[in-house]
């Protein structure tokens, strides 16, 4: 190449690198995307819409909740994995799509670690086990001692092959040495629908979404999933109590696509940790059942990774698989 076409694309890849800084400058300068892997109603979308309206105020744009539902999150996540590193879409992503879908799944479309950053967590909660009115149980031991003497009647819901839901299923049934028929739906929410409907028999679903039909009498809960009971429903034990370890529940953080702008990724981060750390957050989280996650950058991309570790060793303990 001559000196004379070289100096035209000198001159243009030096002014690269400027043009980015000034990109990172406007941002955000349009509506952020916020993908949510799951339908609406669950755990998963009422976390994303608190964090989103709270990063609108915070961020001085609309973030918009997308809603890409189905195959255990995987739809939505490889969506995000494969959207534009600009900070202009960043995913919801959930113990489900980060952690426990690398041992279900023999291959991902995506890689948790890889094809993203973390950025910051958002909430956690527990499960709980509940059963619909017409099942005859009244505690944890009287479900398993009913599960035993009809093996393969009693049904349970889950949100899909590999969600928090079905892998909490498997997880008491080889615990318990019974044998329960999985029932997967699309996503968590048709799926307590249909155990309210009595179509399923029972569900490990979230405790924000299922609280408010425990307490209006349509559910009946038997147990909390934590290790311990849980404030908002003292009077039921923990499953652990008839299981000793088991311990299972759920979480929700923000990710943004691999090679996001590190600036762009701290402000994210720090606009969710002030918005966690606000009274009235911690506040609404917690009447629906739900804790703020207060780690972000390297300490959340840890974190996610012992969770991997930590799941993908009760998967392969339990034997079960989701393809």
């Amino acid at each position: 190449m001559s000196k004379i076409a070289r100096r035209p694309l000198l001159g243009l890849l030096a002014l690269a690198p400027a043009a980015a800084v000034a990109q990172e400058a406007r941002w955000p300068n349009r509506p952020i995307r916020l993908i949510v892997a799951f339908a609406p109603g669950g755990f998963t979308d009422i976390a994303g819409r608190l964090i989103a309206q709270a990063l609108s105020q915070e961020l001085g744009q609309p973030v918009v909740v997308d809603n890409r539902a189905g195959a255990a999150g995987l739809i939505g996540t490889e969506t995000a994995a494969q959207a534009a590193p600009d900070g202009n879409t960043l995913l919801l992503g959930t113990i489900s799509t980060h952690a426990m879908n690398v041992g279900l799944y023999a291959t991902l479309p995506y890689d948790p670690l890889r094809s993203f950053v973390a950025v910051a967590g958002v909430a956690s909660g527990q499960l709980v086990l509940a059963v619909h009115p017409s099942v005859a149980a009244e505690s944890v031991p009287a479900l398993i001692a009913m599960a035993k003497a009809q093996p393969g009647k009693l049904t349970y819901g889950s949100g899909g092959n590999g969600t928090t839901s079905h892998l909490a299923g498997e997880l008491f049934k080889s615990m318990a040495g019974i044998d329960l028929l999985h029932v997967p739906f699309r996503s968590p929410a048709p799926a307590a629908s249909a155990l309210l409907a009595g179509q399923v028999d029972l569900m490990f679903d979230t405790l924000p979404t299922s609280l408010p039909n425990i307490r209006a009498g349509k559910l009946r809960v038997l147990g909390v999933t934590s290790p311990t009971r849980v404030a908002e429903l003292p009077g039921v034990p923990a499953v652990a109590e008839t299981l000793p370890g088991f311990d299972t529940g759920t979480w929700v953080g923000l990710f943004a696509p691999a090679g996001t702008p590190p600036a762009i990724v701290s402000r994210v981060e720090a606009a969710t940790r002030k918005t966690l750390a606000a009274p009235d957050m911690q506040s609404r989280l917690s009447d629906l059942g739900m804790q703020p996650m207060t780690v972000g950058g390297d300490d959340f991309a840890a974190y996610v990774r012992s969770e991997i570790e930590k799941w993908v060793g009760v998967v392969r303990r339990a034997n079960i698989r989701a393809d």
